[in-house]
C-alpha cells in the first residue's frame, strides 16, 4: 500500500508540473498533424492494393500506426528528463525522503502514459474531419493497448538513460533503438506490402504486433485474435521493462 500511495503523490507532482508546461503536449502533436497533412494524402493509391478506396480508409490504416509511432517514440525518450532531475539533484533530494524507490520510477511513467492518451486524443479528434470514424469501445481497447506501449518504451527509456548516464549517449542508442523497431513495425505502411523476408523479421518485433492489433481496433474488428494477442504481448512486456527499470533505479538512488 506504501508503494501505491508514493506512487500517487509522484505522479501527482509530475502531472502538475505537466500542466504547468503544456507546450510538450503541444509540440509532441505538431510532428503527426504534419505527417497527416503531408503524407497521407499519399496513401489511397499507395493502399489501394489493400483494398483502400477511399481517404477514411486509408487514414484507417494510418492513424493506428502513427499512434503506435507516438507511443514508441515519445517513450523512449523520456529518459533524457530523468537524466535532467539527477544532474539537478531532484533524485537526490527525494532519496532522503522515506518515499518509495519503485514509485519515483513508476509515478513518472504514468504521467507519460497520461501525457500520450491526450496527444492520441488530439490526433484523433484531428483526423474525424478526414472520415475516420472508431467505435468509443473499440476506442478504449486502442487506449489500453497504447498505454502499455507507452509503458514498456518510457521504462526502456528510464533503464538506458540510468545505465549510460550521459545525454549524449542515451540520444544515441535511443535513435539506433527507436529507428528499425519503428520500421519493422509497419507505422507509416502496412508490413503486408514488403518482401517476406522484412514481414518475418518483423515477427520478432513485439510492436509490430501492436500496430495490427490497433488497426484491427480502428477497423471494428476488437474480437480479432491480433488485438488480444497484441495486448497480451505489450502487457508483458511492460511488466519486464518495469521490472528491470525499477531495479536499476532503486539502486542507483538507494
Amino acid at each position: 500500500m506504501k508503494t501505491l500511495r508514493d506512487t500517487w503523490l509522484v505522479f501527482q507532482r509530475h502531472m502538475l508540473l505537466m500542466v504547468r508546461s503544456p507546450l510538450s503536449i503541444v509540440l509532441g502533436v505538431a510532428q503527426p498533424a504534419v505527417y497527416m497533412a503531408l503524407f497521407a494524402p499519399l496513401l489511397k493509391p499507395a493502399l489501394a492494393s489493400m483494398g483502400a478506396g477511399s481517404m477514411t480508409d486509408a487514414y484507417r490504416i494510418y492513424v493506428p500506426g502513427m499512434l503506435v509511432a507516438l507511443a514508441l517514440g515519445g517513450g523512449l525518450y523520456v529518459g533524457f528528463g530523468l537524466l535532467a532531475e539527477l544532474g539537478s539533484g531532484v533524485i537526490e533530494r527525494a532519496r532522503v525522503t522515506p518515499i518509495s524507490r519503485v514509485a519515483l520510477l513508476l509515478g513518472r511513467s504514468l504521467r507519460d502514459v497520461v501525457t500520450l492518451v491526450i496527444q492520441a486524443g488530439i490526433i484523433i479528434v484531428l483526423s474525424m474531419p478526414l472520415g475516420l470514424f472508431v467505435r468509443v469501445p473499440d476506442l478504449l481497447l486502442a487506449y489500453v493497448l497504447l498505454a502499455l506501449i507507452t509503458l514498456s518504451s518510457a521504462s526502456i527509456s528510464y533503464g538506458i538513460a540510468l545505465r549510460v548516464s550521459s545525454p549524449d549517449v542515451l540520444g544515441q542508442l535511443v535513435n539506433n533503438l527507436a529507428q528499425p523497431l519503428m520500421l519493422l513495425s509497419g507505422t507509416l505502411l502496412p508490413l503486408a506490402l514488403a518482401p517476406l523476408w522484412l514481414r518475418r523479421a518483423s515477427d520478432w518485433n513485439p510492436f509490430s504486433w501492436a500496430v495490427v492489433g490497433m488497426r484491427e481496433l480502428f477497423a471494428g474488428h476488437a474480437g480479432d485474435p491480433a488485438v488480444w494477442q497484441s495486448i497480451a504481448l505489450m502487457a508483458a512486456l511492460a511488466v519486464l521493462a518495469l521490472t528491470w527499470s525499477a531495479r536499476l533505479f532503486a539502486r542507483s538512488v538507494r
